[in-house]
């Protein structure tokens, strides 16, 4: 059989046991997401293996699997970015600025304690505090939205805090990088370079939004061109997602994030909503829910590397909650409301993973460490949206869909 035909067959397998999932998760009360990742589980290395069975040879199936899962990620927090307006991030910018930082700043330091508990270095257990700095906020955003709430106070703080996440969790990586170089001077450049390189990237991708992309969209609307809105699109979060990474320094996500940010504001937003959310459902997210379970393997986690992982899991769900939740109650969330924040803001995902990767090729983490960053990130990814269900009651939902079809 060939490579195509086995690519052909197994996301056919991917996509139809995804919705299944999903569905199954829905009529059980949960988020669909939930079962969506369950069902990922089931089918790598944890049970049954799938993309190893011998009856798939293509050496390559896992990476084109891989890669379209990151595509993936991308349109889920483009789609998220879509469904907020910029005004209402600049009202929330107090409860994302302060939920940002204290969700850095707590588990980089109980992070840190962790490490030297076990006992590490010191530069590894700060290491540690850095990875689980980290967070991924895609499986929350798309738990809020099948809630109906991702513009609520909540869901729009979330996503803000999200931002500054990332950026104090890459610049803590580039200052921790910077001072482990021989040279004070060198160090303290990269660390420079680092920041005005974010900030670079932040201001020409916002003036590109504001500016460039409604006068485009306009005329793309309006040409004979076959559904050119939507390539246009498409074309835009790959390049922000890029932008972000080679130019800003940033998680891919950011850049797809803030492509939906401007875009929310051109006049064929219903349209790309529309087109986008049909190529990202409809193909794309579910296969990178499914892929994280395809690229974990449970069982291989055991002994020290288990204990490991347990106290991490404990301190990397604590952090969060205490760091970030204290963070939108001191930006003025109710305290149910901080609560439901901080708990978005647990799951750790690729950029947690990214960290922990420069660490092991740095040798400042073992194998065994990395192994048990992967089980965070799995744990805490089917965790979050379980959590995260039982802390908005429907009714809370149901009022919120009501304002958003009200226009509030």
């Amino acid at each position: 059989m060939t490579p195509f035909l086995q690519l052909a067959l197994i996301l056919s397998i991917i996509i139809s046991a995804a919705k299944l999932g999903g569905y199954l998760s829905y009529r059980l009360g949960q988020p669909a997401v939930l079962g969506e990742l369950l069902v990922g589980l089931l089918l790598g290395p944890s049970a049954l293996n799938l993309v190893h069975l011998p009856y798939f040879s293509d050496t390559h199936l896992p990476e084109v699997i891989y890669e379209m899962a990151e595509i993936g990620v991308l349109l889920l927090m483009f789609l998220a970015g879509l469904d907020l307006h910029f005004s209402d991030l600049l009202h929330s910018s107090k409860v994302a600025m302060l939920a940002g930082s204290l969700g850095v700043l707590f588990p980089l330091l109980l992070g840190t304690g962790a490490g030297l508990f076990f006992p590490m270095s010191l530069q590894s257990a700060i290491y540690i505090g850095l990875i689980l700095a980290a967070t991924s906020v895609s499986i929350s955003a798309q738990t809020l939205m099948e809630l109906k709430v991702i513009r609520s106070r909540v869901g729009i703080g979330l996503l803000g805090a999200a931002v500054f996440d990332d950026i104090l969790a890459l610049l803590g990586l580039s200052i921790f990088t910077a001072l482990m170089q021989p040279e004070a001077g060198a160090g303290l450049w990269s660390v420079l370079a680092a920041a005005l390189q974010m900030a670079f990237f932040l201001g020409i991708a916002s003036l590109i939004g504001w500016w460039v992309f409604p006068r485009l969209i306009h005329r793309l609307a309006n040409s004979p061109i076959s559904q050119g809105v939507i390539a246009f699109v498409f074309v835009i979060i790959l390049l922000y997602g890029w932008l972000a990474e080679v130019v800003g320094q940033m998680a891919a996500i950011t850049g797809a994030f803030l492509a939906g940010l401007w875009l929310g504001h051109t006049s064929e937003r219903e349209r790309i909503h529309s087109g986008m959310g049909v190529i990202a459902y409809g193909i794309f997210v579910p296969v990178f829910f499914i892929n994280i379970g395809l690229s974990t393997d449970a069982r291989q986690i055991s002994g020290e590397t288990g204990w490991l992982m347990i106290v991490m899991l404990i301190v990397a769900v604590i952090s969060k909650v205490l760091g970030a939740g204290w963070g939108a109650r001191l930006g003025g969330l109710a305290p149910r409301e901080a609560l439901q924040l901080g708990v978005g803001m647990i799951s750790r995902g690729e950029v947690g993973l990214i960290v922990a990767a420069v660490g092991m090729e740095q040798g400042l983490i073992q194998q065994s460490t990395f192994s048990a960053v992967v089980g965070i990130v799995i744990l805490t990814t089917l965790l979050t949206p379980l959590w995260l269900r039982a802390l908005f009651p429907k009714s809370q939902a149901h009022r919120n869909q009501k304002s958003e079809s009200a226009g509030v």
